[in-house]
């Protein structure tokens, strides 16, 4: 008998082949005909970018979009660019990750326990998504929110990350934003009981500026397996 298909994995199917917003799409295939230099040999994906990671996830990574060299270029969050640079060796150090390094959507990589996506899912120019991008683009978080059912915390990465999970709070339980502010290290728990942990970007003009470290973004991700209940690398928390 055939199994039915993963309904993250249709969803992701669907996000691919999204053409909602014109700018970004025309941006998209713009780098990936040009391509950089150092990428020259390379086949650029040059679509909107899926969701990757384990969809028993108790934890999600919500980011801004794809990096026009990075996720553009190999199709999958967080692979082949600075921020990824600085992200998985920390995903791998604390256990969600398998390797610390991300090159390409082969290069055998699993997460467990985590979730990947962004807030807007093709790679905007300057790295600056409009109003009207990121509105479109929020349709497919609700639908993610609701198929990843054993989600307890979410990680936002960035400010925009951060307001782009009280919109869908908004949305989806009536959320006011009074007393929701962004900074490093905050901590709040939404009216469906989901805990919502924020952290500067990893990208290079916080990693290289000292505005985010590898120790304060260690933090950030052993705290979220505190509140998630999952059992750390070192086994000194709990799984429930």
């Amino acid at each position: 008998m055939r199994s039915s298909p993963d309904p993250l994995q249709v969803l992701n199917a669907r996000i691919v082949g999204c053409d909602r917003c014109s700018r970004l799409r025309e941006h998209c295939s713009q780098v990936a005909s040009v391509r950089r230099r150092a990428y020259a040999d390379w086949e650029y994906w040059g679509q909107p970018v899926p969701s990757f990671g384990d969809p028993r996830a108790r934890v999600l990574i919500v980011g801004l979009a794809p990096g026009a060299h990075g996720s553009n270029r190999t199709g999958r969050p967080f692979t082949g660019d600075g921020s990824g640079n600085f992200l998985f060796p920390v995903l791998h150090e604390v256990g969600f990750a398998s390797q610390e390094r991300g090159t390409s959507r082969d290069d055998g990589m699993k997460l467990t326990g985590l979730w990947i996506n962004s807030v807007v899912r093709c790679a905007p120019p300057g790295n600056k998504p409009t109003p009207e991008e990121l509105r479109n683009c929020a349709s497919w978080l609700d639908e993610e929110m609701k198929l990843l059912r054993d989600l307890r915390v979410v990680v936002c990465l960035g400010r925009i990350a951060f307001d782009g999970m009280l919109a869908w709070s908004q949305r989806t339980t009536q959320l006011t934003f009074a007393g929701f502010k962004f900074g490093h290290g905050a901590e709040y728990t939404l009216p469906n009981g989901l805990r919502v942990i924020a952290s500067y970007h990893p990208s290079l003009q916080n990693t290289n500026t000292g505005k985010l470290t590898r120790p304060m973004f260690l933090k950030i991700f052993e705290r979220t397996r505190e509140l998630a209940g999952l059992r750390s690398k070192m086994g000194n928390t709990a799984a429930d």
